[in-house]
């Protein structure tokens, strides 16, 4: 298999911390591409219309992409059923952790538009504040009503590699004030995993 990946993004390097987590990574070829919403890749868009990684070629040569989709994929895989338990409580909760994560992440990069990527006089304030609130949010709900547990799971992996990333980009400082999701995050980054796989690079517009 081969995974179009950005050494910068949380959406792949979530696949890529599940498959070290079921034992994939050796059977992966992981192939770093730059993508923008400015700068068109075409050897991503020729697989994912979207021009987003992470996309998975499976060894038929299928392209599945979006990280949702590619995580479900490879939860049915063998090992992959420690990522989305099947069935029960467990399930639905982890599910909904990766979609906080998920909205996480998805407000993390606006606010990082609003900040520094858009030009400055086209920035726009209330919606750089209007997505921080909603980070805020969702960091509240890991802190107080999450199952937070050090386990394999899509929504501890996603949750971890989202939280990383807002420290890598310096998004917000969401160990303030929450110190179980501050300790959970510190012990969670320690995996072997997450060491295998840290963020690294600028983004290009």
């Amino acid at each position: 298999m081969k995974l179009l990946y950005q050494t910068h993004s949380p959406y792949a390097r979530k696949i890529l911390v599940a498959m070290h987590e079921i034992g994939l990574a050796d059977r992966v070829e992981v192939i770093h591409h730059e993508t923008s919403p400015t700068r068109r890749n075409e050897a991503v868009y020729a697989l994912n219309p979207l021009g987003k990684v992470p996309v998975l070629i499976g060894e038929d040569g299928f392209a599945l992409f979006d990280s949702v989709a590619i995580a479900d994929y490879l939860s049915t895989l063998p090992g992959g059923s420690i990522l989305i338990p099947s069935g029960g409580n467990a399930r639905w909760e982890t599910l909904r952790l990766q979609a906080a994560a998920q909205g996480i992440a998805d407000s993390g990069i606006v606010v990082r538009w609003e900040t520094e990527r858009r030009p400055e006089p086209l920035r726009w304030p209330a919606m750089r504040d209007a997505q921080l609130q909603k980070i805020i949010a969702a960091c509240d709900f890991a802190e107080n009503e999450a199952s937070l547990e050090g386990l394999p799971r899509i929504g501890e992996i996603a949750l971890a590699t989202t939280l990383d990333w807002i420290a890598f980009r310096n998004v917000y400082p969401f160990a303030e004030g929450r110190p179980r999701l501050a300790a959970w995050y510190a012990g969670y980054c320690q995996r072997p995993s997450m060491q295998a796989t840290a963020f690294s690079g600028e983004t290009h517009d």
